[in-house]
């Protein structure tokens, strides 16, 4: 049976009564879970493309950002979107009032997704708030993945949504080690002060509050300049986190990206060119070392009052780490890709896509149709078709549809 990324059991138990305070979200976020995890019981005819509820939607909602993170496919050493000009980024995206629109018509059609904000950076679109404002209302659970930045400035309005998670990435314990590895658009941008702040204001205005949403998570991208420092990033943030997530970087060789592309024109007749954007030398580490950090990690995590640890994909044995860093081809058991049958991923212009991280093949915009008429279009169903009866491609063996999301 092919293997699902879930989050660890002791994560879920001590984090169980915040999930159900809010009954509406913990029903849809563990119904998406169930779902993923019995797939092939839930969906026998799946090779016949066909797709159920829609669980979960990702909003890569702007492709701005502030920082120029190594380990980004966007905006990193390689990243597709360097040569692009921010106005005119800034001018294709969809106005937060055809999301809205959005929103509604899933729920009169008996949707009622987990809304997930990404970027770019997601606090740089205007609108984002009212959106999910408005996808609380309707019994949306909201989750967004930010680098921190602007999150102390709008805490209260995070507070007051509510959301269900809220995600900010921390590649450092100090400042030297995060900010080399998030270094920002400006040379002397401090983001970790910034990304401390926001732990600080966020956790003191819940405890004001008395409320236990949203769940305040770290994510933790493993990377050259910090798989030394994993126990001290943990030890740092533990005092505000419900969770840490630690994941192993996505990433691909050149080779691969050249396999990809061509295997995606004899698929579909179209070029890909999306996945250039993720080729790095990621071979230069000290595994032993990563070993024995991730599972430090697992052993400070594993009291029941302590913090809980998700390792993404759960590698942590020497060997394994070397052939994810090393081997592009190794699935670990990852072989089977269910998240085209449950989370449309939305691109900064409308672009719907099946594919969470390599969004080269488009069905349709939401701009000028709807998400619920493109869900089980001839052109989304051809896609899980080929993913379903051929078998993943290459580019997917490191991403997050298939060992994270």
């Amino acid at each position: 049976m092919s293997q699902r990324s879930q989050v660890p059991i002791s994560g879920i138990l001590k984090n169980a009564t915040k999930v159900l305070s809010h009954t509406a979200f913990a029903r849809t976020a563990i119904g998406f879970q169930m779902e993923k995890q019995f797939f092939n019981m839930l969906y026998p005819n799946y090779k016949n493309g066909i797709a159920n509820k829609i669980r979960h939607i990702g909003f890569r909602i702007t492709d701005l950002c502030n920082l120029r993170c190594h380990t980004c496919g966007q905006w990193g050493d390689n990243g597709y979107l360097r040569d692009r000009d921010l106005k005119e980024l800034r001018k294709q995206e969809v106005p937060y009032t055809r999301y809205i629109e959005m929103l509604h018509d899933l729920k009169a059609n008996k949707h009622t997704p987990i809304l997930y904000f990404w970027g770019g950076e997601p606090m740089l679109y205007r609108g984002l708030m009212d959106v999910i404002h408005e996808g609380a209302k309707l019994g949306m659970p909201s989750s967004i993945a930010t680098n921190g930045t602007r999150v102390a400035k709008f805490a209260e309005e995070f507070c007051e949504a509510p959301m269900f998670l809220l995600q900010i990435s921390v590649d450092g314990s100090c400042e030297a080690t995060h900010n080399a590895a998030r270094p920002g658009q400006s040379k002397n941008h401090d983001s970790f002060s910034e990304v401390i702040e926001a732990f600080e204001t966020l956790s003191e205005m819940k405890k004001r509050r008395g409320q236990k949403l949203p769940m305040l998570v770290s994510l933790t991208t493993i990377s050259r300049e910090n798989f030394f420092d994993l126990t001290n990033i943990y030890e740092r943030l533990k005092p505000y986190t419900d969770l840490q997530i630690f994941y192993l970087s996505w990433w691909i060789d050149f080779e691969s990206a050249t396999k990809h592309s061509d295997d995606f024109e004899r698929r579909f007749g179209e070029s890909a060119k999306l996945p250039y954007g993720w080729v790095g030398d990621w071979s230069k580490f000290d595994y032993a070392e990563l070993s024995g950090q991730l599972k430090d990690l697992q052993k400070r995590a594993s009291g029941f009052n302590s913090c809980p640890v998700y390792i993404m994909p759960n590698l942590t044995d020497e060997a394994d780490l070397r052939k994810y860093y090393t081997d592009h081809s190794a699935t670990f058991g990852f072989n089977q890709c269910v998240s085209i049958f449950q989370c449309p991923e939305i691109d900064s212009n409308g672009d719907v896509s099946p594919c969470r991280d390599y969004h080269d093949y488009i069905v349709g915009n939401i701009k000028d149709t709807k998400l619920t008429e493109l869900w089980n279009s001839e052109r989304y169903v051809k896609f899980r078709q080929s993913i379903s009866q051929e078998g993943i491609m290459p580019v997917c063996t490191r991403c997050c549809g298939l060992m994270g999301y």
